[in-house]
C-alpha cells in the first residue's frame, strides 16, 4: 500500500489494509498441505469470485479464474501464487500410541522439537513433537539437528484411539497462530505463499472495473512445495502468453547476510535469472520507476528459481 508523505494511512487505506489482513488470516488459518489443498482452495475460490464469474477448482486443487476477457486476439496474462503449505504426512502408528511422520515439502528440521502440531484425521487433533529433556542427552546429541526417523508426535491417545481417528497418509500441520505485530506486520504459518495470494487479490481489487489490453487469468496453484505439479497442469490449461509468478523470498534479519536478502517495506523483489524473461523484468522495473513504486532486485543463479516459474516457463 502507498502511504502519504507523513507516513500516515488515510481512512480508505486503513479499511483496505484491514480487509486484506482479514483475507490473509482466513487463508493462513486454513489447512492446505501439498496434495490436500481442498480446504484452502475453497476459501481462495470464494475470494476470487468477488472478481470473476468463471472460477473453477480442478482435480489437482488448482483454483483457476478467468478474470478478464479482452477478445480473441488479445494476449493472455496469468498471475500465479501457490496454495499449498509445507507440513508432514503420517506414516505409522506405534504400539504405544505415538505417530511417526515424514516431511511433505521442504521441512526445516531445526524447528520441530517441542513444536505443537495439528493432525488432520477424521477430526483435527492436537499433538506435540517429543523432545528429550536436555539433562538426558549428551552434548553431541544436543548439538545435532534431529532426523525425521527420531521424531514422534504425542497426542495423548492410545494406539487404538488413534486408529479410529487417524489414517496413514493424513497430513500434519505446524501450529502457528496468526499474530499481529507492530507496524502492520503479521506472523503466521503458511505465509508462504498465502501472502502472495493476498497480494494478487489486492491487485484484482485495484483492476476492478478497468478496461485491460490483455485477457487476465488468476491461478492459485497446488503442490508447489513438492515440485510444482499444480502449476504445470494449470499453465497447460490456461496457455498464457506471459505469466507472473508471485512467491516469497528472504527478508533481512539480524542473523542473516544482508547481500542475500530483501528488506521488508522496501517494495517487492523482481527476479533476474537465466530461466526468466529479462524483457519482462526490465518492463516491471521501468514501470516501477515511472510510477514511483519501490522495488528490489533478486538475482537468482543457476537453472531453477525454486518457484512455480520453473514449471510455467516450459509448459507448452
Amino acid at each position: 500500500l502507498r502511504v502519504g508523505k507523513q507516513g500516515r494511512r488515510g481512512p480508505a487505506e486503513r479499511i483496505v489494509t484491514m480487509e486484506l489482513k482479514e483475507k490473509l488470516r482466513k487463508l493462513c488459518e486454513s489447512c492446505g498441505v501439498s496434495g490436500e489443498e481442498g480446504e484452502t482452495a475453497q476459501i481462495a475460490a470464494g475470494m476470487l469470485r468477488e472478481y470473476a464469474d468463471d472460477v473453477v477448482i480442478d482435480d489437482c486443487h488448482n483454483v483457476i479464474a478467468n478474470v478478464y476477457d479482452a477478445g480473441e486476439n488479445a494476449p493472455r496474462v496469468m498471475l500465479d501464487a501457490h496454495l499449498d503449505e509445507i507440513g508432514m504426512v503420517v506414516t505409522y502408528i506405534t504400539g504405544d500410541g505415538f505417530l511417526k511422520a515424514a516431511p511433505c515439502g521442504g521441512l526445516d528440521m531445526r524447528l520441530l522439537l517441542a513444536q505443537e502440531v495439528v493432525v488432520h484425521g477424521r477430526e483435527k487433533i492436537t499433538g506435540i513433537i517429543g523432545s528429550k529433556p536436555p539433562h538426558l542427552t549428551g552434548e553431541d546429541e544436543r548439538n545435532k539437528v534431529p532426523k525425521m526417523d527420531d521424531i514422534s508426535i504425542d497426542t495423548g491417545y492410545s494406539k487404538g484411539q488413534l486408529e479410529a481417528i487417524v489414517s496413514l497418509g493424513d497430513r500434519v500441520t505446524l501450529k502457528g497462530d496468526f499474530t499481529e505485530l507492530k507496524n502492520g506486520r503479521v506472523s503466521s504459518k503458511s505465509l508462504d505463499d498465502r501472502a502472495c495470494i493476498a497480494s494478487i487479490l489486492h491487485a484484482l481489487e485495484l483492476l476492478k472495473g478497468k478496461k485491460l489490453a490483455c485477457s487476465l487469468t488468476a491461478v492459485f496453484s497446488a503442490q508447489e512445495e513438492v515440485g510444482g505439479t499444480g502449476a504445470a497442469v494449470a499453465t497447460y490449461k490456461v496457455n498464457p502468453d506471459a505469466a507472473i509468478v508471485v512467491d516469497v523470498s528472504f527478508a533481512h534479519t539480524a542473523d542473516a547476510d544482508e547481500k542475500k536478502c530483501g528488506k521488508m517495506g522496501k517494495g517487492p523483489m523482481v527476479g533476474i535469472a537465466p530461466s526468466l524473461n529479462r524483457a519482462m523484468a526490465d518492463e516491471m522495473i521501468a514501470l516501477s520507476k515511472e510510477k514511483g513504486y519501490p522495488y528490489q532486485i533478486e538475482v537468482i543463479q543457476g537453472r531453477t528459481t525454486g518457484t512455480n516459474a520453473d514449471e510455467v516457463t516450459v509448459s507448452r
